[in-house]
């Protein structure tokens, strides 16, 4: 079953994408929910006129996107943590404690953009996450996790 979907999807594909699902995926949750429309020849249409004239705006939109990119790489990253025995954590670094972070040093980013290597960081180290600013404009920073004095 051919879908175009309206919001991005995790696995699956980035909004106005036309992808192929099976049917019950389809019919029973990504429809349902607002996530998806059914691709007939006329919304196929539809997105091609849509998609042709967002091109320009989406250049503009990418640019922004590399330039909060650059700014992100620039800035060194360092989370302080309450340490027990062994350098583990109390609780955990999570990538809201990440987005929170980058806020504060002028990369706003929201936390279901960011993706730390390993899921969640229960230790002290250095560790690596990667940012999505817009679907072309991915980048890896690393962070170091240091214990409270």
């Amino acid at each position: 079953m051919e879908i175009i979907l309206r919001k991005d999807v995790d696995n699956l594909g980035f909004a106005d994408d036309l992808v192929t699902v099976k049917n019950g995926y389809g019919r029973n949750f990504l429809i349902p929910q607002g996530v998806a429309i059914l691709a007939t020849p006329s919304a196929k249409k539809v997105l091609a006129e849509n998609l042709r004239q967002r091109a320009h705006k989406e250049a503009k939109i990418v640019t922004e996107a590399k330039g909060l990119a650059e700014k992100a790489k620039n800035v060194s990253i360092e989370l302080t943590a309450k340490t027990g025995a062994g350098d583990k954590l109390f609780g955990s670094i999570t990538t809201a404690d990440l987005s929170e972070t980058l806020a504060k040093e002028g990369v706003d980013i929201d936390k279901k953009y960011i993706t730390i290597f390993g899921g969640n960081i229960k230790r002290l180290g250095q560790y690596t996450a990667k940012l999505r600013f817009h679907r072309e404009v991915i980048i890896e920073i690393t962070l170091d996790v240091v214990g409270e004095a």
